[in-house]
């Protein structure tokens, strides 16, 4: 069974979790750390939103402190703050929104030895509702790129997938927005009031 030690959350996202992953009780348990604690033997991994920290510590300075994987586990997921994280040195980043047996997967695989990504499934990286314009979270946060002017390859790097997946995002995504080329795509983008600029 994993121990998984919680630092410095807000007491409503620790009584959550306790609850939300109490069915998993035989394979993952939750314990609570303050800023300065050092997880005790028998603790698998740390979980922290460095959207909590003083501004003062950096995210390795947090990471350093700790002989143990660091999951940064928030709900301000992007692409981007999952990039600065994983050079940072964290193991993995999850989103507060994942379900139970989502996130008893993730750090299941975490405590294996993988490094994970699990972006939120209900909000592209901008926090636009998935279902507005009939494009999933990353098919959206897919043709958003496109519009920024990314190559295939930029987007795959930047998404923590491989290129073949992202040619199949972009191909579902026209099919939904009715277009059949880039540039059909940016203009489409900028219609509906998605480009990031």
């Amino acid at each position: 069974m994993l121990r998984v030690a919680i630092l410095d959350d807000y007491p409503v996202v620790v009584s959550g979790l306790r609850a939300m992953l109490e069915p998993y009780a035989d394979r993952v348990t939750v314990v609570t750390l303050n800023r300065g604690q050092v997880a005790g033997p028998g603790i698998d991994m740390v979980l922290y939103d460095a959207r909590l920290a003083d501004t003062d510590v950096p995210l390795r300075q947090i990471i350093g402190a700790f002989k143990m994987p660091v999951v940064l586990y928030t709900w301000g997921f992007s692409p981007r703050l999952a990039r600065e994280s994983l050079a940072a040195g964290v193991q993995a980043c999850v989103s507060k929104s994942l379900d139970a047996v989502d996130l008893v997967t993730a750090l299941e695989k975490v405590a294996g030895g993988s490094v994970v990504v699990m972006p939120d499934p209900c909000a592209d990286a901008a926090g636009r509702p998935v279902h507005e314009h009939g494009l999933s979270a990353r098919e959206l946060e897919v043709i958003v790129l496109v519009a920024d002017g990314l190559s295939n390859q930029e987007i795959a790097e930047r998404s923590f997938v491989s290129v073949n997946t992202v040619r199949t995002y972009i191909r579902s995504a026209y099919r939904k927005m009715g277009v059949e080329r880039r540039t059909q795509a940016v203009r489409w983008v900028t219609e509906h009031g998605l480009d990031s600029r």
